[in-house]
């Protein structure tokens, strides 16, 4: 028997920021993102041996531990070991003996939610082979939970709650509660979107730990430049939601741009002299605005290209040395199954 998930990879496409604590709790946080066809996969198999396997897909990695016995988290398998703990923690009857391979669609730490997207997909796993009384919102905030509090990982909350709703959604943050707005937005906007959001891999990746707590510092210092950003990103979200229902699309790209030049006022790290020559150059090109996915400080960079002027965008970014990932946006979002 092998029991298997996946969760979507998701774009921040507005609000970014205004999900993570204290900003949340004290100002309330909103932000729209849309999960896209990268999956985070995570497969269990029950074994009777008394042990526990972490490995990853292309066995490259492999750790291995005594069953029922709470495990120190160490390096690579961080989330692993943390849901491992909790699952272990909340139903101390069940037996746990397996081995769970993993896998990423999209490199680690680059911006897209991965961290917290192999997070939901491994829960989602435990959940179907368990039987889990857990709702959607039940393991996005557990999820959510094992990362920020039992692990001390730093970040926002969108993560979890994208992959496990999955769609395009408008989500509202505050101290005690999350709330997920799907939004019904025609399949041809979707389909015009995705062709003119250029998605790009800068090959390079970043501790977004480092710098979201800089932000969170600057909430806590009370850096009025860098709390009047995050307003200003939550407002951002509002547009985009009504340019996306609305269908004026090529709004998009000035609401990029809008966000882009506030988010890289919350804390130092976000941007640096590369990533900005590589907007400078989509612009010049024909982007009408973009932005950095995720934290910051580099991973993917998504662009709005009307037109046709992707293709001129996607060949002036080729000199960077990154490359252009094909995607679509999907409606799914943790899926789970036995074979």
């Amino acid at each position: 028997m092998l029991i298997r998930s996946k969760a979507p990879l998701r774009l921040g496409l507005a609000g970014g920021g205004t999900d993570v604590s204290p900003y949340s709790d004290l100002f309330g946080g909103g932000i729209l993102n849309a999960t896209i066809n990268l999956y985070a996969y995570a497969t269990i198999e029950p074994t009777d041996n008394g042990k526990i396997s972490f490995e990853t897909a292309d066995g490259s990695h492999i750790k291995i531990y005594d069953s029922n016995v709470a495990i120190r988290p160490e390096g690579i398998f961080d989330i692993h070991a943390g849901i491992y703990n909790r699952i272990l923690k909340n139903y101390p009857d069940k037996e746990l003996s397996f081995r769970l391979i993993t896998s990423l669609d999209a490199p680690q730490q680059s911006g897209l939610g991965t961290s917290s997207t192999l997070a939901v997909a491994i829960l989602g796993a435990f959940v179907e082979w368990l039987k889990l009384p857990l709702g959607e919102y039940d393991i996005a905030q557990m999820t959510y939970e094992i990362e920020r509090f039992d692990l001390g990982m730093a970040g926002g909350k969108q993560d979890q709650y994208s992959a496990t709703f999955g769609g395009i959604n408008f989500m509202e943050f505050s101290k005690d509660k999350v709330i997920v707005n799907p939004l019904r937005i025609k399949e041809s906007y979707l389909d015009e979107l995705s062709h003119n959001l250029v998605l790009y891999y800068t090959d390079t990746s970043r501790l977004s730990s480092q710098i979201i707590q800089r932000q969170q510092q600057n909430v806590l210092d009370h850096d009025n430049i860098a709390i009047e950003a995050m307003h200003q990103l939550k407002k951002q979200a509002i547009m985009m939601k009504e340019a996306l229902l609305r269908g004026n699309l090529d709004e998009i790209g000035k609401i990029l741009d809008f966000g882009w030049q506030f988010k890289k006022q919350m804390a130092s790290g976000i941007t640096n002299a590369g990533l900005d020559e590589l907007y400078k150059t989509a612009l010049e090109n024909g982007a009408t605005g973009g932005k950095i996915s995720g934290a910051g400080g580099g991973g993917y960079m998504f662009f709005y290209c009307p037109g046709n002027s992707r293709f001129k965008v996607i060949e002036a970014l080729k000199q960077f040395g990154g490359y252009t990932e094909r995607y679509e946006f999907t409606t799914d979002g943790l899926v789970t199954w036995t074979s």
